[in-house]
């Protein structure tokens, strides 16, 4: 169990090892994607630019091809068509809807919130129109006409009208170069895209490989806890049995002389019966064995005379 949960361990440090790589990639290309992002928004802010150039130039055409239309009708002795304002009077209508819209959302407090809303988008148009066309119609303010030279008028707003066309179509051109430009970064911004997705979840699955060997290992762990708690309990029991039965022989090999408890129990005996019987031997044979030592005493003594004597 101890071999399995090391190879789970080292298992669990590689699909570690292989989120980590992964995180890093999946960072290493967000941030890619990230640079990318920011050019392509750079060339989409420079396109609409452009495009809005454009859209002045084609206002500022429409606009004197409508002032030289009057002057044709003019010429002609007839009267204007309806048709398209020129441009100082969609100004000037554009600011007076701004005015009235802003003077009754601050004073009209009867307005419901949905309508409120939609004024309110309805103002947010007109402001965008009003700095659509202020730029334009501060031009209109220089351009000079000579209505005494009619047709030499309409032959000038004819060549301005032209320049502004031709202005515009090199404007919508640029435009096109840019989206051109901006087309394979659209595509190369997808694509990092779809593969930061892709180191995510690689990332992700990682991630949770690791977590699930974990979680194997903790039980596996636990098991092993287990049974090493019941092998320690095993020695534990089989030491205290050694113990004991050491002590027991220990205990049974003592002499009077070093169990203190039988030397109390004896001399209680002693006490109460005068005499004491050890190991079964009578008083005679003790006496006899008395005696028996004295002789081999004095024997003993009589030979280390003669030694010295000799």
């Amino acid at each position: 169990m101890e071999t399995r949960l090391r190879r789970m361990r080292e298992q669990r440090n590689r699909h570690n090892e292989n989120g980590r790589r992964a995180a890093d990639s999946r960072n290493s290309v967000q941030e890619q994607a990230r640079e990318l992002r920011e050019r392509i928004k750079e060339r989409m802010e420079d396109q609409k630019e452009v495009r809005n150039r454009a859209k002045i130039h084609q206002a500022k055409r429409d606009e004197i091809q409508s002032q030289m239309r009057e002057l044709i009708t003019q010429r002609r002795g007839k009267r204007g068509e309806g048709g398209t304002k020129p441009i100082v009077i969609q100004l000037s209508e554009t600011i007076g809807e701004i005015d009235r819209i802003e003077n009754r959302i601050m004073t009209d407090g009867s307005l419901s919130l949905s309508k409120e809303n939609a004024m309110l988008k309805r103002l947010k148009a007109l402001i965008a129109k009003r700095e659509e066309l202020m730029p334009i119609a501060e031009e209109f303010q220089v351009i000079e006409i000579d209505l005494g030279d009619m047709e030499g008028s309409i032959q000038l707003l004819k060549a301005e009208a032209d320049a502004q066309h031709k202005a515009m179509l090199e404007a919508n051109v640029e435009a096109d170069e840019i989206w051109e430009e901006v087309k394979p970064m659209l595509e190369e911004r997808d694509f990092l895209r779809a593969e930061g997705d892709r180191l995510h979840n690689a990332f992700v699955a990682s991630r949770e490989a690791a977590d699930k060997v974990h979680s194997d290992m903790k039980v596996l762990l636990d098991q092993v806890n287990e049974i090493r708690n019941e092998i320690k309990a095993q020695h534990e029991e089989q030491e205290r049995i050694i113990r004991e039965h050491n002590q027991s022989v220990r205990d049974a090999l003592k002499t009077p002389d070093e169990d203190e408890e039988l030397a109390n129990s004896l001399a209680d005996q002693l006490l109460e019966q005068g005499s004491i019987t050890l190991g079964g031997a009578r008083k005679e044979d003790r006496s006899s064995s008395r005696r028996l030592s004295k002789a081999k005493k004095k024997s003993r003594r009589l030979g280390t005379t003669r030694g010295n004597k000799s």
